[in-house]
């Protein structure tokens, strides 16, 4: 099906990328597990030189590769194929150590870390999307009459996609850029209190209602899922 729709590399690079998140988190996650216990695995870091080198530096060396061998060589299948699994391995080694490099720290397993996990799923969800042949903004009207309906749709999309950003909804909005509805559901609901949109346009009854939404009983519900998905921070 994929194939004759010419979505397989889609496809394979969205495998790959969910296949190496699964297996560098568990690898990641035992080494973790084994500085607390010595004795435990045989799994260690890398070191070149007496350097750590994060699996970030292999993400990005397989992003450059790939991306310099397709724009080459144009390849057909299978070897599309073949690079977009490396392309979507070396996004996922990437965006798995995300918050290192927003950080320029060593968060991993700090709570700062999680920034990782919601460059991972917003990840996993535009490629998602894509594999389903999602579009920002659709293909353009044959007829030249109906041209300002469809910039006027094209720029209410990006427009809610924008307000899910200013609400502090960063990955909604992400998301929202690929799937259109999920900008609109976004800008519709209540902004996190913490939010630019909050603080200048919210009163104080409704900003305490952003604070009951987004407040202890849903980040715990959020620290549940997160712990599931990529393990429990070191320090708060």
């Amino acid at each position: 099906m994929f194939v004759d729709t010419g979505r397989s590399a889609a496809l394979c690079a969205l495998l790959g990328f969910l296949v190496t998140f699964a297996v560098i988190r568990t690898i990641t996650r035992r080494i973790h597990a084994r500085r607390e216990d010595p004795e435990r695995g045989v799994l260690r870091d890398v070191h070149v030189g007496g350097v750590h080198v994060h699996h970030q530096v292999w993400g990005i060396l397989l992003l450059l590769v790939t991306g310099m061998l397709t724009f080459r060589y144009d390849p057909q299948a299978p070897w599309a194929e073949l690079l977009a699994a490396l392309f979507g391995a070396g996004a996922a080694l990437t965006l798995d150590e995300f918050a290192l490099w927003l950080y320029l720290d060593d968060v991993y397993w700090s709570a700062e870390g999680r920034r990782s996990l919601d460059a991972i799923l917003v990840g996993g969800a535009v490629g998602a999307a894509l594999l389903l042949q999602s579009s920002p903004i659709g293909a353009g009207p044959e007829d030249s009459g109906t041209a300002w309906a469809f910039v006027a749709t094209v720029v209410l999309h990006f427009s809610t996609a924008g307000v899910c950003v200013l609400k502090g909804k960063l990955p909604t909005g992400i998301i929202g850029v690929v799937v259109p509805v999920v900008a609109a559901v976004g800008a519709i609901r209540l902004a996190k209190p913490s939010s630019i949109w909050a603080r200048r346009r919210y009163g104080e009854a409704k900003l305490a209602r952003a604070g009951r939404r987004f407040g202890p009983a849903y980040q715990r519900r959020v620290n549940r899922f997160l712990d599931l998905l990529g393990g429990k921070p070191d320090r708060p």
